[in-house]
């Protein structure tokens, strides 16, 4: 099939991994492991390196942990984290962008580069990303840490982490401060409607991602290739501790990895001219990027409705259903946002195509905002070994706040747009739940939270107001209420909550 020569294609992936307890460890910074996957995604493309870096008019750098909010970086940065990673490769792009936080985000800017590409506006594209927070956890409270600082003049967009577009002041004041508790609100909201029992939830979130880590044994870019069974992951030990209800350590995303993920991306004319062999191809032949409701406002926190209709959409606009697809890789920080995309497109936990390439973000690593840009690798590889068929990419970010999906095959396929603008509109527009920040009254607990990883532990509280059925947020100490949360099941449970100027308080009724 002939397409327009302003056809985007995916033309090289590159992958890295560094691990700590293995010889050879070098200590990499985040710039370090970003020039090894993106020197690996350029010798991908089967033609001469140079040229196809000269090539390049614009790369995409995804934010580290350490310049997604304000703190500190332990170890230092660079000032200009993309040029600094195409100095190293001896490139000079005329733009380099620096991508706002959001696990959706490597799906999200490929397909906004691909539309950029179509439209004649540039001719090819790298986006990379890197985390290099097992080596800082590593050097922590050591004298001879590396110092990964450096200056790198030049242009640069930044977009701005802008995070305070998924927490605000009063969902950080109750307890909203890091993605376990934020997806533990979830899963538990998700098991109130479902009316299943702690443990069996439990068991439930163990037998979807214990295929997962059996994919993870088998990947050479792995940070924690070891093979967990059901009952490993769902019984809580010393090693897999409780982090935050209802995860136990072996549930969520492993964030102190060391890993680096590249993609390049450019039109069917560009790709010619460099003579990159058509083999290395893979078209985008679906995609969608759809928004949220904020947090609290969601008639259902156990639902996510956007990401549902990202799933749905991506899949019509490559004119496919879900049975043409041959392989996925589901964002799995936590079961939830696995959870939601299996109900939407009906695959079952051990559906034999399996829910991830990479091996999931609890066992092949979470690095950061890039993990994404490694299953996107994963699949424009299997692509290739399987001409024609179709893999499914689903990206996801905040707390399950914005959901991209893209579908690729080698099939040549032309650029087709999406609704997606349409349908996050669709999504605003559906019904809030009015929100009550100061109490002092009775309620009920909707869903919740419990803190492991603070000094006491505290039970984090989103409820409904019993004099108007407002929502509201809360915490506890109350031992009687933290012992019903921690063990046994507190959904539904009648509290007294006073206002203090540090947020409200939570006590049994």
């Amino acid at each position: 099939m002939a397409v327009d020569p302003r056809t985007p294609v995916v033309v090289g992936v590159g992958q890295f991994t560094e691990r700590i307890d293995e010889p050879g460890y070098r200590g990499m910074s985040a710039v370090a492991l970003a020039t090894e996957a993106a020197g690996a995604a350029l010798t991908d493309t089967g033609a001469d390196v140079a040229s196809v870096a000269d090539a390049i008019d614009v790369v995409v750098g995804l934010r580290q942990f350490e310049i997604s909010g304000p703190m500190p970086a332990p170890l230092g940065k660079s000032t200009n984290y993309p040029r600094s990673v195409m100095r190293r490769l001896g490139a000079d792009p005329a733009r380099v962008i620096l991508e706002p936080v959001g696990g959706q985000g490597p799906q999200k800017v490929v397909t906004e580069f691909a539309a950029a590409i179509a439209a004649g506006e540039i001719d090819a594209v790298m986006v990379i990303g890197s985390e290099a927070g097992s080596t800082a956890k590593s050097f922590a409270g050591r004298d001879d840490k590396p110092d990964f600082t450096e200056r790198a003049d030049g242009q640069l967009e930044d977009r701005g982490h802008q995070i305070f577009s998924f927490i605000d002041e009063y969902t950080v004041t109750h307890g909203l401060t890091g993605a376990p508790v934020q997806y533990g609100l979830l899963d538990n909201a998700r098991r109130a409607r479902l009316g299943l029992g702690v443990g069996e939830y439990r068991h439930a979130m163990a037998e979807l991602f214990a295929p997962m880590s059996k994919v993870a044994a088998k990947n050479p870019f792995s940070s924690s290739p070891v093979e967990r069974s059901v009952q490993e992951i769902e019984t809580v030990t010393d090693e897999n501790r409780m982090i935050c209800d209802p995860y136990p350590r072996l549930l969520v995303a492993r964030d102190t990895v060391n890993q680096g993920a590249a993609t390049v991306l450019m039109s069917v004319e560009a790709a010619r001219k460099l003579v990159i062999p058509e083999e290395k191809w893979v078209y985008l032949h679906g995609h969608s990027d759809l928004v949220e409701q904020a947090l609290l406002d969601r008639a259902d926190l156990g639902a996510a409705p956007a990401s549902v209709l990202a799933a749905q959409e991506a899949l019509r606009v490559a004119g496919i259903g879900v049975d043409d697809i041959a392989t996925f890789d589901l964002y799995s920080c936590f079961p939830f946002p696995v959870f939601v995309i299996c109900e939407a497109l009906g695959l079952a936990p051990d559906d034999p195509r399996g829910l991830t390439l990479t091996g999931g973000l609890p066992y092949f690593g979470g690095p950061g905002n890039s993990y994404s840009l490694h299953g996107i690798a994963e699949t424009v590889g299997r692509m290739r070994e399987n001409p024609g068929r179709f893999g499914f990419v689903g990206a996801n970010g905040g707390i399950a706040s914005k959901y991209s999906v893209g579908i690729y095959s080698t099939e040549p396929a032309e650029w087709r747009r999406s609704r997606s603008a349409d349908l996050s509109a669709r999504v605003a527009d559906l019904p809030k739940v009015p929100v009550t920040k100061i109490v002092d009254g009775t309620g009920t607990i909707e869903t919740y939270s419990v803190r492991y990883d603070w000094p006491a532990r505290t039970g984090i509280i989103v409820g409904r107001l019993d004099a108007d059925g407002s929502r509201f947020m809360a915490t506890t100490e109350d031992p009687a209420l933290v012992s019903l949360m921690s063990d046994a099941d507190p959904l539904g449970a009648a509290i007294t909550v006073r206002s203090t100027e540090s947020g409200n308080r939570a006590v049994l009724s």
